[in-house]
């Protein structure tokens, strides 16, 4: 077992975990931590607690301390240094003429290296675009294409429910989402209505999921052949929710709705 403390360093973002070493960290406290980019200021998300080897990356960096007065403030310039460089960076995307959008700009919290996000539809030769970026800057860049998916959890924004978008406010990871979670809910599958503002389907599609999948077990699917209580039909419609079965029934020319216990209730069913 692994004594840990959970820290994230955007809004948001993933979790990632570091032995608290000397250090009593509570929830909601910065601290700098040494990772993979360098030195970084981030949140305690997840206050000091016990995990398995299977859930930690081996070797467990540790917090170098708690993060200060001094270290917000070098943060808040951080940011006010990253609003001048994306615009400057945007400048040298039109004067090179690159098929890129940018779309956010992040120091490091030691600003040893900066790091421009941008989306494109393929590759982009921007050799010449880092030359002129690290001769002004004089630093580390890195040039990172992100998914529109990550753009919308950068930029933020107000869904179709009026509610700020899943993924700039809480979800730490992208789920796969597909349509047949669209079909399993009886969602229109109009793009316009099961996308989000990104393009891609909502990412509340999986949410509720898991509930419709074990709602559904023991249920037949439309276009099923069924014995019911008035004699063979067609299934043509499912309320998962409610377990409600909608059967054509070809010999008497008419439709008529059953519970599921109704359906296996009915001796000889066809299911």
């Amino acid at each position: 077992m692994y004594n840990v403390v959970g820290v994230r360093f955007k809004k948001a973002g993933k979790i990632y975990y570091f032995d608290p070493a000397m250090y009593e960290l509570e929830e909601n406290q910065y601290v700098i931590v040494e990772t993979a980019r360098g030195i970084e200021y981030g949140k305690v998300i997840v206050p000091t607690k016990e995990v398995g080897e299977s859930d930690v990356v081996l070797p467990l960096k540790q917090v170098v301390r708690p993060a200060d007065e001094r270290d917000r403030i070098q943060v808040d310039e951080n940011q006010a240094e990253a609003k001048r460089a994306f615009n400057l960076a945007n400048a040298k995307i039109i004067e090179h003429s690159l098929d890129m959008k940018l779309v956010d700009v992040e120091y490091t919290f030691d600003r040893n290296k900066i790091i421009f996000y941008f989306t494109a539809e393929g590759r982009v030769d921007f050799r010449e675009l880092v030359k002129d970026l690290a001769s002004v800057f004089r630093t580390r860049i890195e040039l990172r294409q992100i998914g529109v998916r990550d753009e919308a959890k950068l930029l933020g924004g107000i869904g179709p429910c009026g509610r700020m978008l899943c993924c700039s406010t809480f979800l730490g990871d992208f789920d796969p989402v597909s349509i047949k979670m669209a079909k399993d809910q009886n969602l229109s599958l109009n793009p316009t209505k099961i996308s989000g503002l990104c393009g891609r389907l909502m990412c509340c599609l999986k949410y509720e999921n898991d509930d419709y999948e074990t709602a559904k077990e023991g249920m037949p699917d439309i276009g099923d052949t069924t014995m019911t209580p008035n004699g063979i039909g067609k299934v043509i419609g499912l309320n998962v929710l409610e377990r409600l079965i909608q059967v054509y029934l070809q010999e008497q020319e008419r439709t008529a709705e059953y519970t599921l216990d109704e359906i296996l209730q009915c001796e000889g069913n066809l299911i």
